[in-house]
């Protein structure tokens, strides 16, 4: 095997036929050779552990790796080449230094028997705490590939197969009887739908016939109906002409009657007129009398109530000269009242300078208020103003962050640290410069750098210097220094009214506002003072302005002129270009404006506390003050009290004595008012009487007029009857004649109905039978026709009874026939598939059962010749280990597998192999010892176990050890390779062993330097040396 992979640019091993012992320290590369057996013979990169990439197993600093292997084989041993590219994670394979495919080489493998993914035969270092982890379904595979038959595997797959598809075919089977019962089911239920759908056509075809004959049948009757009421018409028109002529003298004698009562009544209504003309009369008179008995009734009503205001005046008159008495006793014990008038006047004196006092404060706080509020008001209006600069401000600085972020940054950290400075910093100039009119911006940004716009202005070099390391921070900013010589106040060369005749209006630094430090480097570098700016005049005559001004630069309305004298011609050159539009000052802050305006604010600030202070003294004087006039006067109000008592009372009798006298004054003569009301009353029944007679009058001429209404209304009351009588009579001969009328009209109407009914019967009936106009009703009508009922309650009662018969069958339809027998089809076709099935299964039965004899006859002997050597190993070290097999259903051949059982000390009794039950030494050496027991057993080319000893005490490693010496070198063993770093002492070893020794690092010799025969005699004069 040669390889220069991993750890090793060249690598050659030449193995025993036995045990092979590789031995070296850690990290000297036993593990890449057992990496180059595996990638050399297809082995997967996750078996490994180690890298998920195969370019990662080529050595580090190399582009390509190799791993040849030579396998033996009869007749003739293959070569196996495997080279790796690191560029592409690629391999290429050879055999016998021939190209080849993956595919190929795998099978080579195959055939050779070699399993590299087993870990009972190939057992890496990173894979060994697996090996405890298979389950026995994985340690039976395992196992099976490693030392069992071709025909173990192959039977033990082919029961699975077997089993998986006699499982299959089981479910499929089950289903499909399932679904065949279900269908049989379905088609039985359909058998009965299609008798039913028979059954119902019978019934619907006997409807049919039934309403075909019905219309006929209804025809029928109504002719039979119009020819009755034909005749019963004919005999009515007759009987309502006799009646006619027998009306004729009734009608005459009822007409004298009304004649008769037309003359009586029109002598009722004179007579009854007069009579209500008189009684309107009486009526009229006895409402008079009334109205006289009401004015008398009145005129003793007012008797009556002078009568009672005399009594209610006399009352007032006592009770008023009761009080007064009352208030004269009152009055009389009273003394005399203290002079109280000193004392009021002095309260009055000192209430008027107190109101005096309080109108001056009033006036002062209202006056003091008017002020706060105007200032109040001008200080808005300053805020808002400064507000609208603020922001103007605020735009310029957005315009900075956004076109120059390191240039904010730097000025956020100037306006927190202007402490760290010893003179005035100014900000970046396209802030602190405030053009006056934005139309001019655009002079002034073409006339100054954009590297200078955005630049800091200091006045001294340490401030600069402080600024531009700013805390190491790693920002690009521009930052200038200020002359130490003032410059801003430097005149320009000639006034500007001498070049207002060539267009110029003003010089560049009269255009704009800036601070001192900012103004004094712009005159000094840019000479911003003696920069004249025209207008389009100008431009115009730019020739003449060049020869006779003398300026360096100028400014027309949209030109920027550069103007140089040549060093050869002494001739004036020029050059123009056209001004950008302004980005940086389009928007402009007053400055002036803006300091005015906070130092306004300021004082207007001062005013309002100084306000507010006078404000808050002469209210706490006006509340003394009110506190002071509230007690003055409850004072006054006392005293003004007592000296107003006496005054009250005399006053208060004064006017109940006038009142009194008023009562007195208003006395009423009774005796008068009586004989004035009995006058009224006498006249007023003189004007009864007058009426009396007059309506006695009228009464006389009423009466016989009543008498004569009496005979009239008798008369017309027998004329009345007369006429009733005869009405009655005619009345009822004209209800006859009328009867009769109607009769006909009704019988006349009911005929041309039922004409109009046979009509339409006649064409309802045609039209059902599907007959043409002029067809004759067919021969098989009338025979079918014959066995039907011949009326129509027949009719209906037999079409009801088929109705409701063919009503029972819902649900029907010609499908369920087309259904019938598609169903009936599919359940013959599922059964001739479900007896193939069924056959295919036994099968399956017969072949798994034939199967299964020879895989378990071989298995048992296999795991009972495994069971001897592991038990033997563990013996041998005073243990106990079984191997047996381990089966949770027969029939579950997926689940078979092998039990590993173990007992280390005899107190405790046998335990499963598991990741957790064992301590690590235990499922070392039991690992170990399993792999030895399947040594013997081997079928397989090699088996390779790497550092598996590492976990074990020393009893148990030599123990081990020797099992792997006695077992591996035994004759017809398969090869065996064993990797450790380490040995026991006095070991037992064989001559079949080969020893590898693994020596890698930096003073390792030269392969070809390496020469064993010189290293013995070395080694044979040293040993000499020491005796």
């Amino acid at each position: 095997m040669k390889c220069n992979i991993v750890t090793y640019t060249v690598c050659e091993v030449y193995p025993g036929p036995n045990l092979n012992v590789v031995l070296g320290a850690n990290g000297t590369g036993k593990s890449s050779i057992v990496c180059a057996i595996c990638l050399g013979l297809a082995g997967k990169l996750s078996f490994l552990g180690r890298a998920d990439k195969i370019g990662l197993f080529v050595k580090q600093g190399c582009m390509k790796g190799i791993v040849e292997i030579e396998l033996f084989k009869s007749p003739g041993n293959i070569t196996i080449t495997r080279e790796i590219y690191v560029v592409n994670n690629a391999s290429v394979w050879f055999i016998n230094r021939k190209p080849a495919t993956l595919k190929t080489v795998e099978e080579q493998i195959e055939d050779l028997n070699i399993q590299v993914d087993n870990l009972c035969q190939f057992l890496p270092q990173d894979k060994v705490g697996e090996f405890t982890k298979l389950s026995k379904t994985e340690l039976l595979e395992a196992t099976e590939k490693s030392i069992g038959s071709p025909e173990m595997y192959q039977f033990h797959c082919e029961l699975k197969n077997f089993r998986e598809k006699e499982r299959e075919l089981e479910n499929l089977c089950r289903e499909k009887t399932t679904s065949l019962e279900k269908m049989k089911q379905r088609v039985e239920r359909y058998k009965q739908d299609v008798e039913r759908y028979h059954e119902c056509k019978r019934h619907v075809d006997l409807i049919e016939m039934l309403e075909r004959k019905r219309p006929w049948v209804e025809y029928e009757n109504f002719r039979e109906q119009h020819e009755e009421v034909k005749q019963y018409r004919n005999q009515v028109k007759k009987e309502l002409k006799c009646l006619k002529e027998m009306q004729a003298p009734w009608t005459r004698r009822i007409q004298e009657a009304e004649e008769n009562l037309r003359n009586l009544d029109m002598k009722t209504r004179d007579n009854t007129a007069e009579i209500k003309n008189i009684s309107q009369k009486c009526k009229e008179k006895q409402d008079a009398l009334d109205m006289k008995d009401k004015q008398i009734e009145e005129i003793n009503q007012a008797f009556r109530m002078k009568k009672d205001e005399e009594t209610n005046r006399q009352k007032k008159i006592q009770q008023t000269q009761i009080i007064i008495e009352e208030w004269q006793n009152e009055l009389d014990t009273m003394a005399v009242c203290e002079s109280l008038q000193p004392q009021i006047d002095a309260v009055n004196t000192e209430l008027k300078k107190l109101q005096e006092e309080r109108a001056n404060i009033d006036n002062d706080i209202s006056d003091l208020r008017a002020e706060k509020t105007n200032q109040e008001r001008e200080e808005k209006r300053i805020i808002d103003r400064l507000g609208q600069l603020n922001n103007i401000m605020h735009m310029k600085e957005e315009n900075l962050k956004m076109r120059f972020r390191d240039t904010h940054s730097a000025l956020m950290w100037l306006r927190n640290n202007k402490d760290k400075f010893k003179k005035k910093t100014c900000e970046p100039m396209m802030l602190e410069i405030n053009v006056k009119d934005s139309a001019h911006a655009k002079y002034i940004e073409n006339h100054i750098s954009d590297n200078d716009m955005r630049a800091f202005v200091f006045e001294c070099q340490e401030d600069m210097e402080t600024f531009l390391v700013r805390d190491h921070q790693k920002l690009r900013v521009n930052a200038v220094c200020a002359p130490a010589e003032s410059y801003a106040g430097s005149l320009p060369s000639r006034p500007i009214e001498e070049l207002h005749r060539y267009g110029f209006y003003s010089y560049l630094r009269e255009l704009f506002d800036a601070p001192p430090p900012v103004m004094n480097y712009l005159c000094y570098q840019y000479r911003v003072h003696d920069v004249p700016v025209g207008t389009q005049k100008t431009r115009d005559m730019i020739e003449t302005v060049i020869q006779e001004t003398g300026l360096k630069q100028i400014y027309t309305a949209e030109e920027r002129y550069v103007i140089k004298v040549s060093s050869y011609t002494k001739q004036n050159l020029s050059s123009n270009t056209c001004l950008r539009e302004a980005r940086y000052l389009t928007n402009s802050v007053d400055t002036d404006e803006r300091g005015q305006l906070e130092n306004q604010g300021q004082d207007i600030k001062n005013t309002l506390k100084s306000l507010d202070a006078r404000l808050t003294a002469l209210l706490d004087r006006q509340k003394l003050l009110e506190h002071r006039d509230n007690k003055l006067r409850q004072k006054k109000k006392a005293l003004l009290e007592r000296g107003n008592r006496r005054r009250q009372l005399e006053s208060k009798i004064g006017v109940k004595h006038d009142s009194l006298r008023q009562l007195e004054q208003d006395a009423i003569d009774l005796e008068k008012e009586f004989q004035l009301a009995n006058a009224k009353i006498k006249e007023i029944n003189k004007q009864k009487s007058e009426l009396v007679t007059e309506l006695m009058h009228l009464m006389k001429r009423i009466i016989p007029l009543n008498v004569i209404k009496v005979a009239l209304t008798h008369q017309m009351t027998r004329v009345t009857a007369e006429k009733n009588r005869l009405q009655s009579e005619y009345k009822a001969a004209t209800v006859q004649l009328r009867a009769a009328q109607q009769r006909f009209h009704e019988l006349d109407n009911k005929k041309q109905l039922l004409y109009e009914k046979c009509i339409e019967l006649m064409k309802q009936a045609r039209h059902v039978c599907r007959l043409g106009p002029d067809q004759d009703f067919p021969e098989e009508f009338q025979v079918a026709f014959q066995t039907l009922p011949n009326t129509l309650e027949e009719i209906d009662a037999f079409l009801n009874e088929e109705r409701t018969r063919a009503s029972c069958f819902t649900g029907l339809s010609a499908s369920v026939v087309e259904e019938y027998n598609k169903q009936t089809q599919e359940i013959q076709q599922l059964t001739e598939y479900l007896e193939g099935k069924k056959n295919e299964l036994n099968n399956y039965k017969q072949n798994i059962s034939q199967v299964k004899e020879k895989w378990l006859n071989l298995l048992k002997v296999m795991i009972e010749q495994i069971n001897g050597k592991f038990s033997k190993f563990f013996s041998s070290m005073q243990c106990v280990g079984e191997v047996d097999l381990h089966m949770e259903n027969e029939e579950e051949y997926e689940k078979y597998g092998i039990r590993i059982r173990v007992k280390f000390h005899s107190s405790t009794e046998l335990h499963e192999l598991t990741p957790y039950h064992q301590s690590g030494g235990e499922k070392t050496v039991s690992t170990m010892l399993y792999l030895m027991a399947l040594q013997e057993l081997n079928r397989c080319p090699f088996r390779v176990v790497d550092e598996i000893n590492q976990g074990m005490d020393p009893i148990n490693e030599r123990r081990v050890f020797e099992m792997v010496v006695e077992t591996a070198c035994k004759k017809r063993t398969s090869q065996y390779f064993l990797i450790t770093p380490k040995l026991l002492q006095n070991l037992t070893y064989n001559d079949k062993m080969t020893v590898l020794f693994v020596y890698n690092g930096p003073f390792m010799l030269e392969t070809y330097k390496w020469d064993m025969k010189r290293f013995r005699k070395r080694r044979q004069r040293l040993s000499s040396m020491n005796d």
